[in-house]
């Protein structure tokens, strides 16, 4: 690791600013999908695809771009990428038909994969080794955060406007972000560009290949329930449509919670960090259909869900601190895994609540959580550099 002699923590914000933005622009639709699917005259399943489209997306540009712009300083990058945000955010809100809205989305996409990539190996270019824990917690720190007050504040605001509005302010916060990555971040030219066959070479290592299939089982579970949230609260919780905003607020102030106690728990204790996630969401979503079924415990299973939810990023990405041969090829791995997995899960979902049932669907993702479960229990925690006591 490189020393670092002054910490640039105004560069973590920015960075932490552009995983905010994009991890809000990538999950607002949920907030936001009954009005859409209203508005452009499509079903619930087929509006999901705002959100399949740009999981997929990012998917692929998370390993591929970091190899295509080779040794381009990662300052450059991340600040163009934020641009190539600013343009899809205002496209989608101008979008006038389905077809040019999914279509505005497959930007949004690249940027989130490339940024990404590149985001989660970033903090320890910025901050001396003892500080990477709170560095790597505040840029994480993005993707609650984008739960508490991005999707929250995108769907009041689309509920008190429409829809559009929303997606039109996330354009200009975009372009404020990038400005602020231009001005914060120092040069960063890669320290060794990456390769494909060096993506390839990352799943040498147990712990990487254990934290690629973790990911994918757990976010694609998690999508293939909460893509569809809004509709789980209207019709299996009893709430009106006009609480469902508020009650994404709550979600994601859990998931700030469960942010910051990973971050601090993660750096001792990884492995358990990690099989935390899938032990609980296997039992809140599980019993969501059976025990959520009044306002009150549908309340209480989402604060539950989403507390452990946004735990992922921070404790995922320690894990892969510990275990990864290259840090910046394998979070690309990760990035390309956790976006597809978001695409995956909510094109899924999709598929099984218009053909079955929400319950259905639920159960379906806890049957993915109990996979998860499982495969963590299977894993010698000395991978991570962690003894059972």
């Amino acid at each position: 690791m490189e020393q670092v002699a002054t910490p640039r923590w105004w560069a973590v914000v920015a960075v932490m600013m552009g995983i905010f933005l994009l991890v809000t622009a990538e999950q607002l639709p949920i907030g936001l999908l009954s009005q859409v699917a209203s508005s452009m005259g499509v079903t619930p399943g087929m509006a999901g695809l705002m959100v399949t489209v740009p999981g997929v997306v990012a998917a692929f540009s998370a390993p591929l771009l970091p190899v295509a712009v080779g040794r381009l300083d990662r300052r450059v990058m991340l600040t163009l990428l934020m641009v190539v945000m600013v343009i899809g955010s205002v496209l989608s809100a101008l979008a006038s038909n389905i077809a040019f809205l999914l279509a505005s989305r497959v930007l949004v996409g690249l940027s989130i994969g490339g940024f990404w990539a590149v985001a989660g190996s970033i903090a320890p270019r910025l901050v001396p080794e003892a500080q990477v824990p709170k560095a790597m917690t505040l840029i994480f720190g993005g993707v609650a955060a984008a739960s508490v007050l991005g999707v929250p504040l995108g769907t009041l605001l689309g509920d008190f406007s429409n829809w559009r509005v929303a997606f039109g302010a996330l354009g200009g916060l975009s372009l404020l972000t990038a400005l602020a990555l231009w001005v914060w971040l120092p040069p960063l030219p890669p320290r060794e560009p990456v390769r494909l066959a060096m993506l390839a070479e990352q799943f040498a290592s147990k712990g990487v290949r254990v934290a690629v299939i973790v990911t994918g089982l757990v976010v694609v579970g998690h999508f293939a329930a909460y893509t569809f949230i809004s509709p789980v609260l209207q019709d299996i919780s009893g709430i009106a449509q006009r609480h469902v905003g508020s009650l994404l607020l709550l979600y994601g102030a859990a998931g700030i919670l469960g942010n910051i106690a990973a971050g601090i728990y993660a750096g001792r204790h990884p492995y358990r960090a990690v099989l935390v996630i899938p032990c609980v969401l296997l039992l809140v979503v599980a019993v969501f259909p059976w025990l959520g079924v009044t306002p009150a415990s549908g309340v209480a299973l989402l604060m539950v869900w989403g507390a452990v939810f946004g735990s992922v990023s921070v404790s995922i990405q320690t894990w892969i601190l510990r275990t990864a041969p290259n840090t910046e090829a394998a979070t690309a791995l990760m990035a390309f895994t956790f976006n597809l997995s978001i695409g995956f899960g909510a094109m899924v979902g999709g598929r099984i609540v218009d053909g079955t049932s929400l319950p259905v669907a639920m159960w379906a993702a806890s049957g993915l959580f109990l996979l998860g479960t499982l495969l963590v229990l299977q894993t010698p925690s000395r991978i991570v550099g962690e003894k059972h006591r």
